[in-house]
Order: C-alpha cells, then sequence, then structure tokens
C-alpha cells in the first residue's frame, strides 16, 4: 500500500518537524532565561503543567488520526471525514474546559501542585498559566489537525505549519521580552499568539475540497456517539499513558535530587545532549500510526504486520547510526557544556550507557508499539508501559539508584530495564498475532 517513495514523503517532513520543535524549544528556553530567576522558576512550575496537557490533547489527537486511517485504508473517505469532525468537536469542547478550569482556579491549582512558593514565583507562576491557559484550545486544535493531515499521508502541513509557529514564537519572545520588557507575559503571550496562527492554518487548510478528509459546514456540529467513542477508546487510554509518564518523571527527576548538585546537572545535560537521536525513530513512529492504520482498515493484516517490522528495522538504523556519532562526540559535548570534572565525569558515563542502550533498545521499546496502537489494540499497550513505568523505572530507580547506593547511573539502569521489559511483551504481542482482532471500524 505504501512505495518506499510514499514513506519517504510521510517520514522526512516529520523528521524535520520534530527536528524543529525541539531545538527551537531550547532557544526557547535560553531567552526566557533573562527573565530572572523567579520568572524561570515560574514558567518551570508551569511548563510541567503544559507538558502533561500537551500529552494528553495529543493522545486524543492520535485517536482520531487512527480511526480516520482505518477509514481510509477501507476506503470510505465520507467516514472518515465524519470522524474527522467529531475529533475537532470533542478536541475542541474538553480543551475548552480544562481553558475554564486553569482560568477559574489558576492560583489554588499552583497551591495545589506545587505548595507554598515564593510570592514572586507565584505571581509570575499565575501570569503565565493564564496565558497558556487561553492557548490550550488552540494548542489541541492544532494537534487534531496535524493528526488528521498525518493520517492521509500529508505531513509536510504539520511541518510547515510547526515551523511558523516556532518562528513566530521565537520572534515573538525577542520582541516582548527584549523590546517591550514584558517578561513572562511576553513569553506568554509570544507563545499564544503562534499557537492560534497554526491552529487556524491547519484548520483552514482542512477545509479543503482537494483533501481526502475535510472539515465541510462548519456551522452545523452534530455530536456521533458510535464516532467519539472510537476515538475516545484510543485517546483514553493513551491520554492515561502518556499522564503516568509524565507523573513518573516528575518522582524520578524529585530522587535525582537528591543526589547533590553534580547528579542533577549531569543528568540534565545527558537528556538535553541525547535527546537529538530520538528525533527520526520518534518521526517514524508517528508515520507507523498512518501506514499500519490504513492497512489494518483495508483488512490486509499480512501487510500491516510486515510494516510495523520494517519501519521498527528503519528506526533502528538510525539510533544506530546517531548514536555511534554521539559516542564518538561525548568529549567534545561535555567540553561544550564547561561542567566541573566531578560532573563532566558523571556526564560521560551516563552519555556511554545511553549511547549503547538506546541503540540497542529504543526502537524496539517505543517505535514498535505504535503499530499495536493503529491496530486498536491500545489497552494492551497501556497496561504495558503504565506498569513497566511504575515497577521498572520508578521502583528499579529507588532500589537500585537510593537503596543499592548506586545513584544517579542507578536510575538510568532502571530505565534501560523498563525497555527491556517493554521490548519482551512488544514483540511477543505482535508475534501472537491477537492485535488483529482489534480494529476499530
Amino acid at each position: 500500500m505504501f512505495s518506499r517513495k510514499d514513506l519517504s514523503r510521510l517520514i522526512l517532513p516529520l523528521v524535520v518537524e520534530q527536528f524543529l520543535a525541539m531545538t527551537i524549544g531550547i532557544a526557547d528556553t535560553l531567552m526566557v532565561a533573562t527573565c530572572g530567576e523567579a520568572a524561570v522558576s515560574g514558567i518551570s512550575l508551569v511548563d510541567s503543567i503544559n507538558i502533561l496537557l500537551i500529552n494528553v490533547f495529543s493522545a486524543l489527537a492520535t485517536g482520531g488520526a487512527i480511526v480516520c486511517s482505518q477509514y481510509i485504508g477501507k476506503s470510505q473517505p465520507d467516514q472518515a471525514r465524519k470522524a474527522a469532525k467529531q475529533l475537532v468537536l470533542i478536541t475542541a469542547v474538553l480543551s475548552a474546559g480544562v481553558m475554564l478550569l486553569c482560568l477559574i482556579a489558576q492560583r489554588g491549582l499552583l497551591r495545589l501542585l506545587f505548595g507554598s512558593i515564593e510570592e514572586a514565583v507565584m505571581d509570575n507562576a499565575a501570569t503565565y498559566l493564564f496565558l497558556s491557559a487561553l492557548s490550550y484550545p488552540f494548542i489541541a486544535m492544532y494537534n487534531a489537525g496535524a493528526a488528521l493531515f498525518r493520517s492521509m499521508g500529508n505531513s509536510k502541513i504539520s511541518m510547515y505549519a510547526s515551523l511558523m509557529m516556532n518562528i513566530v514564537n521565537v520572534g515573538g519572545n525577542a520582541l516582548l521580552i527584549f523590546q517591550c520588557n514584558m517578561g513572562v507575559a511576553g513569553a506568554g503571550l509570544a507563545s499564544l499568539i503562534s499557537r492560534i496562527l497554526a491552529a487556524v492554518l491547519v484548520l483552514f487548510l482542512l477545509g479543503n475540497k482537494k483533501n481526502i478528509i475535510r472539515i465541510e459546514h462548519w456551522l452545523h456540529w452534530k455530536p456521533n456517539g458510535a464516532m467519539i467513542r472510537n476515538i475516545l477508546r484510543i485517546g483514553i487510554p493513551t491520554g492515561l499513558e502518556n499522564g503516568m509518564f509524565q507523573i513518573g518523571k516528575l518522582l524520578v527527576a524529585s530522587l535525582i535530587a537528591t543526589f547533590g548538585t553534580a547528579s542533577i546537572t549531569a543528568n540534565a545535560v545527558t537528556n538535553s545532549a541525547c535527546s537529538l537521536v530520538f528525533v527520526p525513530s520518534s518521526a517514524i513512529g508517528l508515520g507507523m500510526i498512518t501506514v499500519v492504520g490504513q492497512c489494518v482498515g483495508a483488512g490486509d493484516f499480512q501487510q500491516a504486520g510486515r510494516y510495523m517490522w520494517k519501519l521498527t528495522g528503519l528506526s533502528y538504523v538510525f539510533m544506530a547510526a546517531l548514536n555511534i556519532g554521539m559516542f564518538f562526540c561525548i568529549d567534545p559535548m561535555i567540553a561544550l557544556y564547561q561542567l566541573s570534572a566531578e560532573t563532566g565525569e558523571i556526564a560521560r558515563e551516563l552519555m556511554i550507557w545511553h549511547s549503547v542502550a538506546a541503540a540497542v533498545l529504543w526502537p524496539a521499546a517505543f517505535t514498535l508499539p505504535n503499530g499495536l496502537r493503529a491496530a486498536g489494540d491500545v489497552k494492551f499497550t497501556m497496561i504495558v508501559s503504565v506498569f513497566s513505568m511504575w515497577t521498572f523505572r520508578i521502583g528499579f530507580s529507588f532500589l537500585i539508584g537510593k537503596y543499592l547506593g548506586v545513584g544517579v547511573l542507578g536510575v538510568w539502569i532502571a530505565m534501560f530495564i523498563d525497555w527491556i521489559f517493554r521490548i519482551a511483551l512488544f514483540v511477543w504481542r505482535v508475534v501472537s498475532g491477537k492485535w488483529k482482532n482489534r480494529q476499530l471500524v
């Protein structure tokens, strides 16, 4: 169903999109750092909320994309268009509800989540949360629209929209923070404007009659219970999985904080330095949702399984190449961060472990299960991921890192054990063929 050229057209723009989101996000952080420590702390606290909610919105968008991909595979474009409209409807309603909750319970929510914090930090966090909350419906709608274009095999639209969003965000930060001296309000306003523009662009392009999936009759919105249930059957488990993952990361970060400044810094540097190696594989995982979803919709499970392995293998090629390059660049990268001797040695050790483990384990643990999700087998992936996260990544972090005295390296070893457990069950699930009976439409 997909030639090599089709796969390239789908995946390469996704690689660019993921890379842009990551690199410009780093630039965004550096620009906000000029606002002062209280501002940076306030933004950091709110960003932990933002990341959690964006993951939930992305999960909902994924549910809609999978349903639409399966309808396209079944050669039922009318049904795909109806499902797309239901996705936009429920995304708008749910994100607006979250926005109102955050606006009404602003300071109370911050106190509940972060306890007693300095007044200056609270003021900055409240300002940033107010502007972030206003942007929730727009980032949710952008995610929904981008997912729908991907389900059609058109990832260029989301790439261009992401490029525009990030350029406006960085340019807005430069103007509002540096020129207008608006501080945190400037950073929040720039993000709000960029998300509004991206959402408007994507939704406008979804109205194009040349698209297989398009939104028609914008003034008529009627809920379709069956389609909404199908979308939520994917979106809710995936959202829970993403939410538990973010909560788990916060718990692990709090553990690492007890190991001292050198460990905290080395962990942060390693995460930052190694983040780029995941970009191609993450993009391939997003592409797999479209490819496998359409195959499953067409009832061609043999081809769906073949693409799962093929795309996971492609992910291994990129991960191996990038991590080999990373291995030989460890010392120059550590020198770039200008770390102390103790911190540099810890970071070097973590990077070596990570380069080997990521090349061998990551694609089967994280790219492959996207094929299962695209087939509708989301409950299995959710149960495995949540159990593995809390048992191995969190439980073993405390066991190996704290009680056995290994320190921050023990946290990373626990993460690698988590990956191994996921691989064992996900590979078994694909080989067993039990995922073939989970299609949604």
